[in-house]
């Protein structure tokens, strides 16, 4: 059983050494090569591949925008993103339109086969800093979700606490009174369902105190 593999690529070189590697690798053909995305959408969908490679950026219509047109032509269909781009937007976008696998054109070509066998057999395959990526993306959020539940002046507070300030130089520092200061410090606690500076600072600032 052969995984069918199609590659939608502009850059002649690097479409030739993709054909190359997979069609020449035991388990894999790649006979269906498309230069543009236009072409892609007009044959893919009779073709009854296992994996599509695409690159982002293309003449016309970009591989993001042919894998959010072919998927729903073609459920059966893994795309992998291939490309040089490594920005959160373009890895988001991605996903969002389909594809199950992101790696980048530097990927060693033994990982290039390993992640098309990883998308078939149903898995979704990412070079590792591009998960990275995703995971630090999904911490900032959750870091800004926390920040939400917290006052201007709340706020305030937790970065001094973080710079290691006691109260008394917090109430210096805002011209407050130190017991204001203790108050602000409890609503924190109370908000984030924490007990101490630590356990706050480690939930909204991933940091230990």
């Amino acid at each position: 059983m052969e995984i069918k593999v199609g590659i939608i690529e502009d850059e002649r070189q690097i479409r030739e050494s993709l054909v190359a590697l997979i069609h020449g690798s035991e388990g894999f053909t790649c006979t269906h090569v498309f230069e543009t995305a236009e072409k892609a959408i007009l044959q893919i969908p009779v073709l009854n591949l296992d994996v599509i490679l695409t690159d982002i950026h293309l003449p016309g219509k970009t591989g993001i925008e042919a894998v959010s047109i072919l998927k729903p032509l073609c459920p059966k269909t893994q795309f992998l993103m291939c490309t040089s781009f490594e920005d959160t937007e373009s890895v988001f976008n991605a996903l969002k339109a389909g594809a199950s696998g992101y790696i980048t054109k530097t990927t060693q070509p033994i990982k290039i086969l390993d992640a098309i066998t990883d998308l078939y057999l149903g898995g979704s395959p990412m070079s590792s800093h591009i998960a990275r990526k995703i995971v630090s993306s999904f911490q900032v959020k959750e870091v800004n979700t926390e920040l939400q539940k917290l006052s201007t002046r709340e706020k305030e507070m937790l970065e001094a606490l973080s710079k290691g300030l006691r109260y008394k130089e917090i109430s210096d520092k805002f011209f407050i009174s130190t017991e204001t200061v203790r108050k602000h410090i409890r609503n924190i606690y109370e908000k984030l369902q924490v007990n101490s500076r630590t356990d706050a600072l480690n939930k909204v600032y991933g940091l230990k105190a």
